[in-house]
């Protein structure tokens, strides 16, 4: 059985969105890592949110944060993350595609963690 791990994974998506920031820096310009930045963060927002609605359904945690709160701010980070998108292609002149990497960034966190559980196995 697979024992995912929230801060492991909140760990591998920090070091790709660096990484990534980092090749975008190298490979495009300035406003493309920026661009890559703004989606990486709202990658980790993601993430942050989808573990604090787990975390919210789980009976046994000691403290848990509202259920209601947690679905709230799930759904209204799709208008935050459009604003932002929607800002910062506007006004930075970010190519949509440099974010739109960023945004993967949550993904690919995702997968390298059960790539690395499945290497344990």
């Amino acid at each position: 059985m697979f024992e995912i791990s929230i801060p492991r994974i909140k760990r591998y998506a920090l070091i790709l969105g660096v990484v990534g920031t980092v090749v975008a820096l190298l490979t495009r310009g300035a406003k493309d890592a920026s661009g890559f930045v703004v989606g990486a963060s709202l990658a980790f927002v993601t993430i942050e949110s989808w573990s604090r609605l787990a975390a919210s359904l789980n009976p046994e945690a000691a403290s848990k944060p509202s259920v209601g709160a947690s679905g709230v701010f799930l759904a209204v980070r799709y208008l935050l993350i459009a604003a932002a998108i929607y800002a910062t292609v506007k006004v930075l002149g970010v190519t949509p595609l440099a974010m739109l990497l960023g945004l993967f960034v949550s993904f690919a966190a995702v997968v390298v963690e059960l790539i690395q559980q499945s290497s344990k196995r």
